[in-house]
């Protein structure tokens, strides 16, 4: 008996996966003026945070400071009774893998 299992190269299935960091406009697109601010900053990263204040995005396409490739930082603060939480993606991470993540934030979120 063989320790491992075999297989043929069909059985496998092999897929082509998207890499690569895409476009961040499929990212910043989801955000208007109304609801919330968004800077540019002297490193040309961007920061999103909503008016209220308790979402933020950054992107960081050179890498965030201080860490190891961070390239997108979504944080969402918590309340009295909830925590937040926050999210990351290294800047090889593709942009509309994240634009997913934040369309899925946003569509949790509603006005009170």
């Amino acid at each position: 008996m063989s320790p491992a299992f075999s297989t043929t190269v069909g059985a496998l299935r092999l897929r082509e996966w998207r890499l690569g960091p895409g476009q961040p406009t499929f990212v910043l697109d989801q955000f208007n003026e109304q609801d919330f601010n968004l800077v540019v900053d002297d490193r040309a990263d961007v920061h999103v945070n909503s008016k209220d204040g308790r979402f933020y995005l950054g992107w960081f396409p050179l890498g965030r400071p201080g860490t190891s490739g961070e390239g997108w930082k979504i944080a969402v603060t918590g309340t009295a009774k909830e925590p937040g939480y926050h999210i990351s993606f290294d800047t090889e991470t593709p942009a509309d893998i994240v634009a997913a993540a934040v369309a899925r934030v946003l569509e949790t979120s509603r006005r009170v």
